[in-house]
């Protein structure tokens, strides 16, 4: 038995719900949000890095803490933090979520073009901001 879901804002290849299905999790209600305070960089995966002119944009969904726990099992993101964030959706209303991050000791690591390339794909094809997904690189 799954326990009730937790709001997870997720800003990385993540928040496509068919991905997180298809590693057999039970994403719900996905709702646009963007993190104020916060910007995005790209080293070998996607980090939030703080910025009071930013805000970081992507997607609040619910997860059971059984799917959190094998999401975040994989090798690939083993090394992601939970903290916590609030999200504003786009009704204006805010909602408090968990924001798995990478300690700041990973943001110098190198440039992976290829997973910016689908991060900039998978934020278009969901509909993020056109003047955002303009500055993922």
């Amino acid at each position: 038995m799954n326990s009730p879901p937790v709001n997870v804002f997720f800003y990385g290849l993540f928040m496509d719900v068919e991905a997180l299905r298809a590693k057999g999790l039970h994403p719900v209600n996905p709702r646009k949000a963007c993190v104020s305070g916060m910007a995005l960089r790209i080293g070998q995966r996607a980090m939030l890095v703080p910025d009071p002119a930013k805000c970081a944009h992507g997607f609040v969904i619910g997860l059971s803490h059984e799917d959190l726990v094998q999401l975040y099992a994989e090798p690939s993101v083993a090394q992601y933090r939970p903290e916590a964030v609030i999200a504003q959706l786009e009704d204006r209303s805010i909602v408090p979520a968990l924001c798995f991050n990478l300690p700041p000791s990973h943001e110098s690591e190198g440039q992976n073009w290829e997973y910016a390339a689908r991060l900039h794909e998978i934020a278009n094809r969901l509909g993020l901001p056109a003047d955002y997904t303009a500055t993922i690189q």
